[in-house]
């Protein structure tokens, strides 16, 4: 989580969507009266009492309007990356048993274990993205939804709206494994689906997006200024 004063944005970080790049490039643009809240790499925390428990720095929209105040979350530029979700699971799973070794030997298997048994939804890498993003009635709380798709472009996007250059992102802290797609079978489809409903609808998503992935263009549309 970002708050820039000197910009006027708020940067939801969403887990495991390349929030650490984001984070390292928006950082060389922040000024004293800048905020963050962060748990890996810099630790770093937002003066708010609201937050003294919390040990990460994937905060909602939920939790930070009312600190800030309905007139200034309206007025600062929301936005937050977000990612395939079938896509993030396998990065999910990976980053978790890295030390294990489970993913690796049979990942397919694997996923389907954490799924229907383990179902650890009280870690916030485990969470729903919309979760981090939508107000108490469940609509989206935020102007511009990045994509880690199109992140780069989408960076850039961002940058042009607040008013910073922009550079090319690092690739920080990333999982290492074959294509997404592969992992899957059809029942590891239908339970991530099931799982995972909710982001795929509000951010449009599918299975079947790998199959154009390849030939996609980074084109994102400049996200407008709210009136």
């Amino acid at each position: 989580m970002i708050i820039s004063h000197r910009h006027q944005f708020l940067f939801f970080a969403v887990p495991k969507t390349g929030t650490h790049a984001v984070r390292e490039a928006l950082r060389e643009h922040m000024g004293d009266e800048d905020l963050e809240q962060a748990g890996l790499f810099v630790k770093k925390r937002l003066p708010f009492p609201e937050f003294d428990g919390v040990p990460h720095g994937h905060l909602t929209t939920q939790m930070i309007r009312p600190v800030l105040g309905d007139d200034m979350f309206e007025r600062y530029f929301k936005f937050a990356f977000v990612r395939n979700p079938f896509d993030r699971f396998v990065s999910f799973c990976a980053f978790m048993s890295r030390e294990t070794g489970e993913f690796e030997r049979t990942p397919t298997a694997f996923m389907k274990h954490v799924i229907r048994d383990v179902r650890p939804f009280q870690h916030v890498l485990f969470v729903p993205q919309h979760f981090f993003l939508v107000d108490a009635q469940g609509k989206l709380d935020i102007d511009f939804v990045a994509r880690t798709e199109t992140m780069q472009a989408s960076y850039d996007a961002i940058c042009a709206r607040v008013g910073i250059p922009s550079r090319p992102l690092e690739r920080v802290n990333a999982s290492r494994h074959a294509p997404w797609w592969t992992y899957y079978d059809d029942e590891l489809v239908a339970l991530v689906s099931n799982l995972y409903q909710r982001d795929l609808e509000l951010f449009g998503y599918r299975f079947e997006d790998h199959a154009s992935r390849e030939s996609a263009q980074d084109n994102v549309d400049p996200p407008a200024r709210p009136a």
